[in-house]
């Protein structure tokens, strides 16, 4: 570059953690200032490329000198070290990419024909609600909507797990007598998985307008939203283990009613 060449904003390198834009960086691992500004933080260039790729445009994006993103009109460059500081994972993989966060509303879900939707109830570790939309992507179902207490859906361990299925995945979160008497609207069966149920899930039917509803890790279904179900399945298990982990509890009846419904 010419020494007379002035040098564009983009292209100063952030060298500081206590740089401003870096503290607020940082303060975006914590639930309550993403919430605050309604962003969430993407790291990694395969996560990055995903979000952008679903027509997500990055507010910010801090990445190390030579990255392709670097000239961005959006982009800061930032030394690595001070990178790797503000990754939630303490290592920035190089990109580090701010979104406006994003969510529909039940009446903004188009249902469709025979809907597929994946209800989780409390669901409060990140790698499970990742692993949960990860197999709703797979299976191609209409939404997944997170209701009750438990981790948000921006959790950078939520987006990391669902490899970037939350991009793409109707996701929508409510209170549960919301989501029942909207259900009851558009005549979607509520079905739960339950240890106790007479019915092993393969021998239910699963098809037609469906919900199926998982709940939290050491509790399961709540004994309110237990009240509110059409019908319950089981997942039979031998063994010494006396349940199953919440994700792969959603993916084998998802891909049961998926299965189901190509048969017919």
């Amino acid at each position: 570059m010419d020494c007379d060449t002035p040098l564009l904003m983009n292209e100063l390198e952030i060298s500081s953690l206590t740089n401003d834009r870096i503290k607020r960086l940082v303060r975006l691992k914590d639930r309550t200032h993403r919430d605050q500004h309604g962003v969430f933080v993407v790291e990694g260039d395969r996560l990055v490329d995903k979000a952008r790729a679903s027509g997500l445009d990055p507010l910010e994006i801090y990445v190390v000198r030579g990255h392709p993103l670097e000239k961005h009109p959006n982009s800061t460059i930032v030394s690595p070290g001070v990178l790797d500081k503000a990754s939630y994972r303490s290592r920035s993989e190089g990109v580090i990419a701010v979104f406006k966060q994003f969510s529909a509303r039940l009446s903004d879900l188009g249902t469709g024909q025979d809907p597929l939707i994946l209800v989780a109830e409390s669901v409060e570790k990140p790698g499970n609600l990742g692993a949960i939309l990860r197999a709703a992507d797979a299976v191609d179902v209409t939404a997944v909507v997170t209701t009750g207490t438990g981790v948000d859906l921006f959790n950078p361990n939520v987006i990391r797990t669902s490899t970037g299925a939350v991009f793409s995945v109707n996701h929508v979160h409510s209170e549960l007598i919301d989501l029942v008497a909207w259900l009851d609207d558009n005549d979607i069966r509520l079905v739960m998985a339950s240890p106790t149920a007479d019915t092993v899930y393969w021998n239910a039917d699963l098809t037609g307008s469906l919900a199926i509803l998982v709940g939290a890790e050491d509790k399961g279904v709540s004994a309110e939203a237990a009240s509110l179900v059409n019908d319950s399945v089981a997942i039979p298990m031998s063994g010494t283990s006396d349940s199953l982990n919440v994700s792969v509890s959603a993916a084998l009846l998802a891909f049961e009613a998926r299965r189901q419904r190509s048969d017919h």
